[in-house]
């Protein structure tokens, strides 16, 4: 009889806001306009939302859709290795920018053999080789159409399937041969509760006002890191 191969357990991270001290989107995108190749009036699309926030006068929500908008109403016709460069070098500068408590389980997660998921909103250019450099197996980024000339056409391919981080999760387990069991999930905002509900040791990291009140619902531990210190709320 052949033996059937052990099951990996799975740990699932958010990346941007979670592992990352920022959005590697954010990043992204003032890179673009640095380098010219976004113009620099598309910050009015998020100039007066991202104010707010600052001041706490209105959600980071509002900000980063849109960063997302200014994004996506501006990358067709972009060529794919302008984007290539610019998002290298933004990952060369930022990819060291992480948050002590979530690196460290990382890294012990990677230690005790866990499949390591990571799932972002952010384009694959930019968050493949960020992860990569962290140690995941897999990474689940938007992915952007090219035209036959190796431009952006400004359609994403996969919306569908990246807006439901509980599908890659579920699909992740299927075709890699993992279980839930002893299973990890780490996320910060309300897009991460359907994935966070599937595993066995849900953490809600810095969470914004959505993702506490789910915490609070369904008993689930939050941990805040806040200058050099990391404390946890027990619900």
């Amino acid at each position: 009889m052949i033996e059937q191969k052990r099951k990996r357990r799975v740990a699932v991270f958010d990346i941007d806001g979670t592992l990352f001290r920022s959005s590697l989107l954010i990043e992204l995108v003032e890179a673009l306009i640095l380098e010219k190749i976004f113009p620099a009036a598309i910050r009015s699309r998020y100039g007066k939302a991202y104010r707010n926030w600052l001041e706490r006068r209105g959600g980071y929500e509002k900000y980063i859709a849109g960063v997302v908008r200014a994004f996506e109403g501006n990358i067709r016709g972009v060529r794919e290795k302008d984007l290539v460069r610019v998002a290298g070098d933004v990952i060369a500068f930022h990819q060291n920018r992480l948050y002590r408590y979530t690196r460290d389980l990382l890294k012990g997660l990677k230690r005790r053999r866990y499949y390591l998921l990571a799932i972002s909103h952010s384009p694959r250019y930019v968050v493949n080789d960020f992860a990569l450099h962290l140690g995941f197996d897999k990474i689940y980024g938007r992915l952007l159409e090219l035209d036959r000339r190796e431009r952006f056409t400004g359609r994403i391919l996969n919306e569908e399937l990246i807006n439901d981080k509980a599908k890659i999760l579920l699909r992740a387990v299927r075709k890699e041969n993992l279980t839930l069991k002893g299973s990890v999930g780490v996320g910060d905002t309300e897009s991460d509760i359907p994935f966070l509900k599937l595993v066995e040791r849900p953490i809600c990291f810095n969470p914004n006002q959505p993702l506490y009140r789910a915490a609070k619902r369904n008993h689930w531990p939050v941990v805040v890191e806040r200058k050099d210190v990391i404390y946890s709320i027990r619900n």
